[in-house]
């Protein structure tokens, strides 16, 4: 069975780098050779070619939709398509800023802020709110006496003490 050439290389020896224009044979011999001369041309640098980690929602200026539209309101048949492949555009974002400009919506060109509204306060609310914790409060207090009046009553009856009878209509509560 044969090694590949590859896994022959000595360790601590990296394999040259090539520019485009050479081989990629040469790098299967090994790499312990060095290219003769240097290359001609400058290295170009190249975009990371990797996906960012969140992609990027693009936001248009009120400025650059108008002049969009102005543009797209002066084409042709067919140069429509060209200014939207020269922009980086599609077709439903036309069709969305010529509805938001007919319809008046002179803000619906402006980038609006995504995601959930805060709700305006209502002035009443925390009055509203206070009263609600209060009536809450003052319930569990009227529970309390009454279990406490209720224990009362029965203690009585096994002591067999009399108790008169409130009339709570007459008292003024």
């Amino acid at each position: 069975m044969a090694i590949p050439a590859t896994m022959m290389r000595e360790p601590g020896v990296d394999a040259p780098e090539r520019s485009e224009c050479e081989r990629s044979e040469a790098s299967r011999s090994g790499g312990a050779s060095t290219p003769a001369a240097a290359p001609a041309t400058p290295a170009v640098t190249l975009t990371d070619p990797e996906v960012g980690a969140k992609p990027r929602r693009r936001q248009f200026t009120a400025a650059f939709k108008r002049r969009i539209l102005q543009e797209a309101d002066k084409c042709g048949p067919g140069e429509i398509a060209a200014l939207l492949r020269r922009e980086g555009l599609y077709s439903s974002h036309l069709t969305t800023w010529r509805k938001q400009r007919e319809s008046g919506e002179f803000a619906g060109l402006e980038p609006r802020k995504r995601g959930k509204k805060p709700i305006p306060r209502n002035p009443l609310a925390a009055e509203n709110e206070r009263l609600r914790r209060e009536n809450a409060r003052l319930q569990k207090r009227v529970r309390q006496a009454e279990t406490i009046i209720d224990v009362q009553k029965k203690l009585c009856d096994v002591l067999g003490l009399t108790v008169p009878e409130i009339d709570w209509k007459e008292s003024g509560e």
